[in-house]
């Protein structure tokens, strides 16, 4: 009898261990899995200025003189897209007349996790922005350059366009600072008779309101001036937005809307 209450007692004892092994094993995979689900730094901007409040009052002057300083607001959706542009017609008289076009375009992207980073993303749409200035219909004697000082990546797209009204110089510039995106179109032209502007005054005139740009989105995010190296990521990705990221079909839809150089294209 006591041989046999003995394995009886070593039995159950058994039995009970192995029960609480599986149990730990099963609370460590789980444990495990959920520490495993995937995560993606936060985007370093969170949010943007006001499209049409970017570029100062003498700068607007400077580039568009007969134009309305409010400008016309374009489509836009609160912290994630704007656009803002502004037409100038100082007309001469029998000498002809100055036409000048300028419009400014901002779209943030937010970091998600089948994405990638709100960079990443930002970078992507940078490139098809510059590529959209380089094949625009009709455009003659194309030329790209780099931009120094302007966010942490900018290249200036130049060309001529002609039209019945006169000859366009077409200068965009398109910049990425941080996970933002900021485009700017200008362009001018000597119309009934007058001469055709200075396509590098014209130049001049479009890198600098990029930059005021770029200041104008590191001033709304809590930054005195735009970051002109990617260096400062790590810091400030802490601060993330709590806006929506625009999903892949937005970004396409932002892309078409938002082409600065089929755009003054067509206002031209």
């Amino acid at each position: 009898m006591l041989i046999a209450s003995g394995c009886s007692s070593d039995s159950g004892s058994g039995g009970s261990g192995s029960d609480g092994d599986q149990a730990a094993g099963a609370g460590a995979t789980v444990s495990a899995s959920a520490s495993a689900e995937p995560t993606v730094q936060a985007a370093a901007y969170g949010s943007l200025p006001e499209s049409c409040g970017v570029l100062s009052k003498k700068t607007l002057k400077s580039l568009v003189p007969e134009a309305s300083k409010s400008g016309k607001k374009g489509t836009s959706e609160a912290g994630t897209r704007g656009s803002c542009s502004w037409s100038s017609l100082d007309n001469n008289g029998v000498k002809g007349s100055q036409f000048r076009w300028l419009n400014v375009s901002l779209l943030r992207f937010e970091s998600d996790t089948s994405r990638g980073t709100g960079e990443a993303q930002a970078q992507k749409y940078y490139d098809q922005q510059v590529q959209d200035a380089e094949s625009v219909d009709g455009a003659k004697g194309t030329k790209s350059q780099a931009v120094s000082g302007t966010g942490d990546v900018a290249t200036l797209v130049r060309y001529d366009l002609k039209k019945k009204e006169g000859a366009f110089k077409q200068q965009t510039v398109v910049t990425r600072v941080e996970n933002v995106v900021v485009s700017v179109d200008y362009n001018g032209a000597g119309l009934a008779g007058d001469k055709a502007p200075s396509a590098d005054s014209l130049a001049k005139l479009a890198e600098k309101a990029a930059k005021e740009a770029v200041a104008a989105v590191s001033a709304a995010n809590g930054e005195g001036a735009a970051s002109p190296s990617p260096s400062g990521s790590a810091s400030k990705s802490a601060s993330s937005s709590k806006s929506p990221s625009p999903s892949a079909s937005t970004s396409k839809a932002a892309s078409k809307s938002a082409s600065p150089s089929k755009s003054a294209a067509k206002k031209s």
